[in-house]
């Protein structure tokens, strides 16, 4: 007999269903994003590892003092029962039972073919901005997406083929998509469907600034005072940047990244200086970790009850995104009173206690699918001065890319780089806003791509779900037609050319047909793996919650991650974006503009 959490989970499924969570009042929608998370929490973490475990990173000794407490630069002894667990070199896990979790045969796998997907359903003609949003908002996800996610290197040699349509001025044909790495460790008779393994760990680590590898991480470092070593521009300095493979994630790297990892950089360092006062004796390595989890502690906080709540802007998801940090009393009560209990209902996720829900902590290959964001980017950047918004530059995104970045870095500067990225939107995630400067993408490493291509094949082929069978195993009802998955009548009919049937319509299309809840920069669909998954990051992981501790972090570190905010790292850097940060009550909606 079903007991009463069942009854509630049933309830709030039902009801939602019905009604919708954001179309009832805040209250009523809390408790049912409740019970969807509930839900989600007991039907859709699923395991990769039990079948056959990864023996990556297995460590051959007991762990030192040392690493107890610090993040290892490989994610190794998060979860000291499961030293491996989340570190580098372990599966992906999954949102979706494993029976569903196995991609098409190649044939239905390649149809419809991408490329026609790409060019018939997101070629941008007409930019058309996210109003609400500012473009730091999109430099800010890729960042983060830097920090949890990388398969590593595709295959080339192996690569999807598809004959170019009449009319694709395509540089070469066949048109070609490289093939995901694929997992060594995984054989098909094992019960598994294919497997992907991760190239950084799965915790919220920092690892986009810290690096995975020895070698980037030791170069990095200053040597003394715990710091990092910042080059007059913002960046690592050429010893370390020499370590980077500009094949993988890295290659992706461009000026609004540029912005984000020299501003949290020098955020390391600040905290360094103000842990060193209070803590003379402490030496260079203690001070680097200490500052190391603060940083990453302050940029989850961050992503969590400042970027979430501006993409996703409905009350009732705002008050959900705040109870998560700060539980139901608040922020002024735990900043008065602390973290008085481990119930993270009553003072949040953060320092509640660690639970892993019944499953190894991994991220999904549903959560990157979701992550796919691209249209955030515009083709075109108008740079402005701060100190009169004059023009400074004008450039297209190729002239922002990881080859191009220190250039531009040295001619716009960063304070015109931060105050134009503060006033200007990101694009409109949905059809037909894909940027055509990522269509025809010229990688650092000299192949070139159709990121959007690539993003609808990937997905398809790592098993995840198409858009109407992935909203049923996320417990939402499957759409009928394409006027139910959207509104826009020109775009049922250039859906309709595309596929066949809705229940062909690839995720990705989906999810940017689909029309958001008020004020979602997204579709609820996205919004349903984000529920699930944005907690578990931080409920799973030690270091934000058994951990999250004064003893720990030290009392001067847990305070610098209470009073901090965007606006306020900004200006710690930058006062001279005071003008344009006044008044702004979160750093990811427009800023002002100044007056010349």
């Amino acid at each position: 007999m079903p007991g009463p959490s069942e009854w509630f989970d049933s309830w709030a499924e039902r009801t939602d269903k019905r009604k919708g969570w954001d179309k009832v009042s805040k209250l009523t929608g809390l408790v049912l994003l409740k019970g969807i998370q509930h839900r989600l929490r007991s039907k859709n973490l699923v395991d990769t590892h039990s079948v056959k475990p990864v023996e990556a990173n297995v460590p051959a000794s007991p762990p030192s003092p040392d690493t107890l407490e610090g993040r290892t630069t490989n994610g190794t002894f998060n979860d000291l029962q499961t030293p491996a667990m989340g570190s580098m070199g372990t599966r992906f896990g999954r949102n979706v039972p494993l029976a569903d979790a196995y991609p098409d045969a190649e044939a239905k796998m390649l149809t419809p073919d991408p490329r026609v997907v790409s060019r018939e359903l997101l070629t941008r003609d007409t930019f058309t901005p996210a109003t609400t949003l500012n473009l730091l908002a999109a430099a800010w996800i890729q960042f983060e997406v830097h920090d949890w996610v990388d398969h590593g290197d595709p295959d080339w040699v192996d690569a999807y083929k598809f004959v170019l349509q009449q009319g694709d001025t395509w540089h070469e044909d066949p048109f070609r998509i490289p093939r995901a790495r694929k997992d060594p460790t995984w054989s098909a008779d094992e019960g598994l469907p294919p497997t992907y393994l991760t190239a950084d760990s799965h915790w919220w680590d920092g690892s986009q600034i810290y690096g995975n590898d020895p070698a980037f991480a030791a170069a990095i470092r200053l040597g003394e005072q715990g710091k990092l070593k910042i080059g007059d521009n913002g960046l690592p300095p050429p010893e370390a940047v020499a370590h980077v493979d500009l094949a993988g994630v890295a290659g992706n790297f461009w000026f609004g990244l540029a912005l984000l990892h020299g501003l949290f950089m020098k955020e390391h360092n600040a905290i360094c200086d103000m842990l060193r006062a209070g803590h003379p004796d402490w030496s260079d390595d203690r001070l680097y970790e200490k500052a190391r989890l603060i940083n990453c502690a302050l940029m989850a906080k961050i992503h969590t009850v400042e970027w979430t709540p501006a993409i996703i802007a409905h009350p009732t998801s705002v008050a959900a995104m705040n109870i998560d940090w700060w539980g139901f009393v608040g922020q002024k009560a735990i900043k008065r009173f602390g973290r008085f209990t481990r119930w993270d209902l009553l003072t949040g996720t953060v320092g509640s206690t660690k639970n892993h829900y019944g499953a190894p902590y991994t991220l999904t290959e549903e959560f990157t699918a979701v992550y796919r964001l691209h249209p955030l980017i515009p083709d075109d950047f108008t740079f402005r001065s701060v100190a009169d918004d004059s023009v400074v530059a004008q450039h297209e995104f190729p002239d922002l890319t990881v080859i191009n970045v220190q250039q531009r870095l040295q001619d716009i500067g960063l304070s015109a780089g931060f105050y134009t990225f503060g006033i200007s939107n990101p694009g409109a995630i949905q059809l037909h806003n894909f940027p055509k400067s990522l269509q025809e993408f010229h990688r650092a490493d000299g192949t070139t791509i159709d990121l959007a291509a690539t993003d609808v094949m990937r997905i398809r082929e790592r098993g995840v779900p198409r858009y109407n069978r992935f909203r049923e195993l996320f417990h939402k009802e499957p759409v009928k037609s394409f006027a139910e998955l959207t509104p826009n009548k020109q775009w049922q009919e250039d859906l309709a050319k595309v596929y066949d049937s809705v229940d062909d319509v690839d995720l990705m299309i989906g999810m940017y047909a689909e029309a958001p809840p008020k004020g979602f920069g997204f579709s609820d669909t996205a919004f349903r793996v984000f529920a699930l998954m944005a907690p578990r990051r931080v409920k799973s992981d030690r270091f934000l919650t058994t951990d999250y501790t004064p003893k720990m972090y030290s009392a001067e570190g847990l305070k610098w991650i209470d009073d901090s905010t965007m606006v306020t790292v900004l200006l710690r850097h930058h006062p001279e974006l005071a003008p344009a940060l006044k008044g702004i009550p979160n750093a990811f909606v427009p800023w002002n503009r100044v007056k010349a």
